[in-house]
């Protein structure tokens, strides 16, 4: 399957996170904040964001007199239970941005020529979509299946249709496979992929692409119809809060 490697902004955080952590394990005893600045060659400025970043989700821990050394959850993500640690990691992410964005938060992925939600964060003020058609079934309608779809060649797309045939689920849903893959061809790699009652009448959703080396996922938020107005707000959110889920992936 090939893939075409699109870049957003978390992406270009992520990299130089990882500039940070590599640099970082360099150092056995510890390095500090203005010594990591020059060695990567980026602002300090910048650099005082991304390290928060890190101290917050635990992959760099600060010494007591000053620096910082590689964190606890570096270690589980490079450890033989690196399976759980990135199951428990990203569940704890999820239900974080749930809380930010004020809305259900979806982390799926495309593997073995299907659709997959890996994990869901919802609650009684952030309610899921209900799932009325399987989301495997139906990635022609919903934000999550395009923006993975998105990320794939023209070919595997094509594939993927061949699998899954287009179906009309509600008015606005896209029935023409001609016209959806011209859509996901012209899909502005920084823009979110919405889904505007296309799967289910009702509900709104909006999905942002998380490529790293093979991994072709997503992140995307639903809204009840009554807060449509918080699509875009929320979709831009979740886009600068991604970085975390990027990073979990990156090992």
């Amino acid at each position: 399957m090939a893939l075409e490697h699109r870049q957003i902004a978390p992406v270009y955080a992520v990299q130089y996170a990882l500039r940070v952590l590599e640099t970082v394990n360099k150092h056995t005893q510890g390095v500090g904040a203005e010594q990591l600045a020059r060695e990567i060659g980026v602002p300090i400025g910048y650099l005082t964001h991304l390290l928060a970043m890190l101290r917050r989700e635990h992959y760099l821990s600060a010494l007591p007199g000053g620096g910082y050394a590689v964190g606890e959850q570096l270690v589980l993500l490079g450890s033989a239970t690196r399976d759980k640690a990135l199951g428990d990691k990203i569940k704890a992410v999820l239900a974080t941005l749930r809380d930010e964005v004020g809305a259900a938060v979806y982390f799926s992925r495309y593997s073995d020529g299907e659709l997959r939600v890996v994990d869901i964060a919802d609650g009684p003020n952030a309610p899921r979509v209900n799932e009325w058609i399987e989301f495997q079934r139906s990635a022609h309608a919903s934000a999550i299946g395009k923006c993975l779809l998105s990320q794939l060649d023209h070919e595997a797309r094509r594939e993927h249709l061949s699998r899954h045939k287009v179906a009309r689920f509600t008015s606005h849903t896209i029935i023409s496979e001609k016209v959806l893959l011209t859509r996901l061809e012209t899909q502005p790699p920084s823009a979110p992929v919405l889904d505007l009652q296309e799967y289910a009448v009702g509900t709104v959703c909006a999905a942002i692409p998380i490529t790293i080396g093979n991994t072709v996922g997503c992140l995307a938020l639903s809204l009840p119809i009554a807060q449509a107005h918080r699509l875009r707000p929320a979709a831009d959110a979740l886009n600068e809060r991604a970085a975390p889920v990027f990073l979990a992936h990156a090992f």
